[in-house]
């Protein structure tokens, strides 16, 4: 399919997708890339239904072209907080606890937020897109934003969760190599045994799936775009370019981290949320990793939370979840509309 697929499906005047970046979003990036013509996107993770509906409120009043939102669906293996003991995890984060100047978090009364009230909250809102990691959307689900003109975007990291999210009735597909910037989001095997690189994935994916197909992973400037058409993807999803950009919600440690960052500057660890992604490595990664003590997800995430919110507050990019991509180093522009040119001279070419 050509990136006009996009387009009709969308409205939208260009095949480019802003990456939803969880935790990392901000309003302004994600309207700056629809009102440029692309499609901006909103990483709602664990994000209260009353937050989501304020925060696609603000989107709305502050664009009228198309927007989407991401959710992280449940893949199972989530724990709840007394299903684990978290002493020898946050024994584990002692150090990192107190180079951030805080105690060690109590148990809360949930890690996360019911993902079936998040649904609720964005099916209410009606955003013109929603997508989706982690999973493949139930048909109530499927039914529910069809009936709303709610477009669905499923997020695959091989071909056989490229196939179930098509006979899924998804509106189209991310195909996310293992290049991509943070949590690898694949659902039917391990995550380290699903690590397909974009250039073997897009073109794998197109063959195999009905619906369009964007591509992510690796692209940053317009080669990037212009390759992912030659394999067949009807657009482009881009994160650590963006990511880089001061619209981000990016602490100035992290915008400094990614420009410092080379092809073999990132890492897959389980270190800071309790499931793999792709970061840049610091002192709080490399103190987890070196302990060898990590809790499931989501309560990792949550006992690292604890330092990372005040490191942010402080700029210590040190105790941070510095994702990045392995281009990393091909981002090197500063707005978000800087960016998206660059993309769009690859859709020219």
């Amino acid at each position: 399919m050509s990136g006009s697929a996009l387009q009709d499906l969308f409205g939208i005047d260009e095949p480019i997708v802003l990456g939803p970046f969880g935790g990392l979003s901000s309003v302004a990036l994600t309207v700056e890339v629809s009102e440029l013509g692309g499609l901006g996107s909103y990483g709602l993770y664990g994000y209260a239904p009353e937050r989501i509906r304020e925060t696609i409120a603000q989107l709305r009043e502050a664009t009228d072209r198309p927007f989407a939102v991401n959710l992280w669906l449940p893949t199972g293996d989530e724990v709840a907080p007394g299903d684990v003991d978290l002493g020898p995890a946050t024994a584990a984060l002692a150090p990192l606890y107190e180079a951030a100047g805080v105690e060690p978090p109590a148990p809360p009364h949930a890690f996360l937020p019911g993902v079936r009230d998040q649904l609720a909250a964005v099916l209410e809102s009606g955003p013109a897109v929603l997508s989706l990691v982690y999973g493949v959307p139930q048909p109530w689900l499927v039914e529910a934003a069809r009936a709303r003109g709610i477009r669905l975007i499923g997020t695959a990291t091989s071909v056989a969760e490229a196939r179930a999210l098509d006979a899924a009735g998804v509106d189209a597909i991310v195909a996310t190599g293992a290049e991509a910037a943070g949590h690898r989001v694949s659902f039917l095997r391990r995550a380290e045994d699903s690590l397909v690189g974009t250039f073997a994935l897009v073109p794998q994916v197109v063959d195999a799936v009905g619906v369009p197909v964007i591509a992510a992973g690796g692209i940053a400037d317009r080669r990037g775009v212009a390759a992912a058409f030659a394999l067949g993807a009807s657009g482009v999803q881009v994160g650590t370019a963006f990511l880089r950009t001061r619209e981000s919600a990016a602490t100035e440690a992290h915008r400094a981290a990614i420009q410092a960052a080379r092809d073999t500057g990132t890492v897959l660890t389980r270190a800071m949320s309790g499931r793999l992604a792709r970061g840049i490595p610091n002192t709080a990664m490399r103190t987890i990793e070196t302990a060898g003590v990590i809790a499931p997800f989501p309560a990792q995430n949550w006992l690292t939370g604890a330092f990372r919110a005040p490191a942010a507050r402080a700029g210590n990019g040190e105790l941070l979840s510095l994702w990045a991509g392995q281009a990393a180093g091909l981002a090197s522009r500063e707005t978000a509309a800087e960016v998206f040119a660059e993309l769009r001279a690859g859709l020219r070419a």
